[in-house]
């Protein structure tokens, strides 16, 4: 429970509040529990108060010193921390959506378990901050010094990184032995790889078995797709078809580039001239062929006929 003369205090304003806290350096305010709304706190002095399970909702602590503080469980919705202090800072299960922290210190500071949806942080420093298992979704961390956080466990969809420094992020708990990644969407992601058994099976299956096969399959060649789709799961791969002659090719060249980076061979189906023209725009992008792709010719022989294909070997064994 708060004690009530430091609630008092508060409540006279930030002049008050700073000439008592320079009164009584020694003193560390408590303030458990207590709720300020929309009030005016720039520049307060919370150097080591603590702050746990208060309500300071849309609340103005531009500049405020909180260097120490222990803000555990604090809803700070919506609240104004332009430039505070809060290195070292435990922050750990507060609210801080939609909380404005543009160029705050937060070096060292804990904030595991925090929700901090769309909240702004340009230009803050989190130098070595403890992010585990915070909801970052929209955030924006552009211009952020992000060094050495550790991540493990974030939630970090949508977010905005550009100008972050992102170098020696910590994807493992406290107690693990220490990964380190340059980028909080790929530390996400690794994440799952090693915590999620079905998503690293699915990741097994693209890059060991998936078989991507390009062609204009019109229904006079189906009869060609329907056998190489069948000759390759008999060879226990994963067939992916991408038919050039489907309508939708918006997106056509960044989804085969996309694939053609994951999957283990490529099949070029060229026995129809357009396919051709296809394949040669999607060529260009890249100048020295297919990325991991070493060409080859195959005969694929349907109902009798001799179908000519380029296959890509995206690994250096046979596709047997």
């Amino acid at each position: 429970m708060a004690v009530t003369e430091h609630v008092s205090l508060l409540g006279q304003g930030v002049e008050a509040w700073n000439a008592w806290r320079r009164a009584y350096p020694d003193v560390h305010p408590d303030l458990v529990g207590s709720s300020f709304f929309g009030m005016n706190l720039t520049e307060a002095n919370f150097i080591g108060a603590n702050l746990t399970g208060m309500a300071l909702i849309a609340v103005n602590l531009t500049r405020a010193n909180l260097t120490g503080a222990t803000i555990m469980d604090v809803n700070l919705s919506g609240s104004n921390l332009t430039g505070a202090i809060l290195a070292g800072a435990s922050l750990n299960d507060a609210n801080l959506r939609f909380a404005v922290l543009c160029d705050a210190d937060l070096v060292g500071a804990s904030l595991q378990g925090a929700i901090l949806i769309e909240a702004n942080f340009s230009g803050a420093n989190l130098v070595g901050a403890d992010l585990s298992g915070a909801s970052l979704v929209t955030a924006d961390f552009t211009n952020t010094d992000l060094t050495g956080c550790r991540v493990y466990g974030v939630s970090a969809w949508g977010l905005k990184l550009d100008g972050a420094k992102q170098q020696n992020l910590i994807i493992t708990d406290h107690g693990e032995p220490e990964i380190t990644v340059d980028n909080i969407e790929v530390a996400q992601f690794i994440y799952l790889l090693l915590h999620n058994q079905k998503i690293r099976d699915v990741i097994d299956t693209i890059t060991s078995k998936a078989v991507l096969i390009l062609g204009r399959f019109t229904p006079e060649r189906k009869e060609v797709l329907d056998m190489l789709r069948e000759e390759l799961r008999r060879r226990d791969r994963t067939p992916i078809i991408f038919d050039f002659d489907k309508p939708g090719r918006r997106n056509l060249t960044d989804t085969v580039k996309l694939l053609a980076q994951m999957v283990r061979y490529i099949i070029v189906d060229l026995s129809d001239p357009k396919s051709g023209c296809d394949l040669d725009a999607w060529s260009r992008q890249y100048p020295g062929g297919a990325p991991h792709c070493g060409g080859s010719e195959a005969l694929l022989n349907a109902g009798g006929c001799a179908q000519k294909a380029v296959v890509h070997e995206t690994r250096r064994d046979s596709i047997g």
